[in-house]
């Protein structure tokens, strides 16, 4: 998407680490760096862990799976060949969460850089230097990929003052729940409208030629869209829209699937369709 925020987790195969010393370390930031200046990204806030890594980042067009592609696949490539292995070295896909209001990308910053105090490697963020905290507080100097004014301006126009107000703000997310906990559908970190405007445009974009599988992967769930929905629309949205099946459906709601195929035929206002999904379909 165009000019949108996200965070993002990329885990390594099997549990693995990803980085093993400090070289790896370096060797993925400047990667990072690499792939910000190409495809015009600002980090807002990153914490490389041992297995996996966070990334906070606002995209000005919608080029973030090419990012990712080149960011990952350079890396493992790099990494294979420095530690002479061969094989996947993250599991699978990125997982993305877009976040669309002020309020949750603070929040989530924090939670990036809270990381390594969460698994008890740490007392405190200052004590983690693979993260983006020190630099945003004024302790080491910021990566040229950082967008660290665009972050500290929510808390004042004044970085001195900013910096405090931040260092204040991450210190009393301590102890805390991730607050991706709340995302939508588990791709959005929102309010109902926001949800409501995100999940068309995903349904818009569902292209028959790519496989179910990877279609679907960032649909609502069902308490999502049911919950932004009356029981009609829900139906049609779920089975038209987003492809779950009539079984599915019905046995979220507690009725039959020739139920659920008959009040989705209403809603599309033609009694004769035959392009409702089977009980069979994905």
């Amino acid at each position: 998407m165009e000019n949108a925020l996200y965070h993002i987790t990329s885990r390594g195969n099997e549990r693995g680490s990803i980085f093993l010393d400090d070289q790896d370390r370096y060797v993925f930031l400047k990667k990072v760096s690499e792939v910000a200046a190409r495809y015009a990204w600002s980090i807002y806030a990153y914490c490389l862990m041992g297995n996996h890594y966070h990334l906070l980042l606002r995209t000005e067009q919608p080029n973030l799976s090419r990012g990712m592609r080149q960011l990952n696949g350079t890396y493992a490539q790099y990494f294979n060949r420095r530690h002479e292995r061969a094989g996947h070295l993250f599991q699978g896909r990125f997982k993305a969460i877009l976040i669309k209001d002020e309020e949750r990308l603070l929040t989530v910053a924090r939670y990036v850089v809270l990381n390594p105090v969460r698994a008890g490697i740490v007392d405190g963020p200052a004590d983690w230097k693979w993260s983006s905290y020190r630099a945003t507080v004024g302790l080491d100097k910021a990566a040229d990929f950082m967008g660290i004014d665009q972050l500290l301006c929510f808390f004042s126009n004044r970085r001195d003052v900013a910096r405090k107000l931040y260092d204040s703000f991450v210190h009393e997310g301590v102890g805390k729940p991730s607050p991706l906990t709340d995302a939508r559908g588990g791709i959005l970190l929102g309010e109902k409208e926001a949800a409501r405007t995100v999940f068309e445009e995903i349904g818009r974009k569902i292209d028959p030629e790519i496989p179910k599988r990877e279609r679907f992967a960032a649909r609502p769930d069902l308490e999502e869209i049911f919950s932004l929905h009356d029981r009609e629309t829900g139906i049609y949205e779920a089975i038209h829209r987003y492809g779950y099946t009539l079984k599915s459906v019905g046995s979220f709601l507690g009725i039959h699937y020739s139920a659920v195929s008959r009040i989705a035929k209403r809603a599309t206002g033609c009694d004769d369709c035959e392009s409702i999904p089977s009980q069979r379909s994905v």
